[in-house]
């Protein structure tokens, strides 16, 4: 395996961008709150908001992993724009293609993420959702210093009947 590439995403990404995103909500329904048939509709120019400064600016980065030319892995941080609550960013979309779970890629996206939060003026603490019975995914954000502050019961209802909980983490940058 070639060395994983961490960068921010660029206009050139947004194809292989979707296309993980698809095979990912719809592989894996429990991990995220948004749904593969829905999201699979979008038209590719939607996702330009995960680029730096998408979303009316609140897109601070989206990072990806490459390995090689293969996009494998992204994740995209949003700052709060009300001026009372900007000091909180927030993580959004963690996601690595099946082929590359367990290879660490998950963690670097993360440790970079931080670090890159940990130089904006301003920024004293993130937040992310996970779902509470992702074991792997809760591992790897307490290992980097989240705590677990809160759950929101029934917060996803899959079309199978299943309702998954999920958990609210933070990590105070300051």
């Amino acid at each position: 395996m070639a060395e994983i590439q961490l960068r921010p995403m660029a206009e050139t990404d947004l194809l292989a961008y979707k296309a993980l995103r698809d095979a990912m909500l719809a592989g894996h329904p429990e991990a995220f709150t948004s749904d593969a048939e829905t999201e699979g509709q979008r038209d590719l120019a939607s996702y330009r908001n995960r680029l730096a400064g998408g979303a009316q600016g609140t897109t601070l980065f989206t990072l990806v992993a490459l390995d090689g030319p293969r996009l494998v892995g992204a994740l995209t941080c949003e700052r709060e724009p009300r001026r009372k609550v900007q000091h909180i960013a927030h993580l959004i979309g963690m996601m690595v293609a099946d082929t590359h779970r367990g290879r660490g890629t998950g963690r670097a996206l993360l440790e970079a993420a931080i670090a890159l939060l940990r130089t904006m003026p301003g920024l004293a603490q993130v937040t992310l959702s996970v779902t509470a019975g992702n074991r792997a995914a809760i591992g790897l954000y307490e290992s980097q210093g989240f705590m677990r502050y809160g759950r929101l019961p029934d917060a996803i209802r899959l079309p199978d009947g299943r309702r998954l909980d999920k958990d609210l983490m933070l990590l105070r940058l300051q």
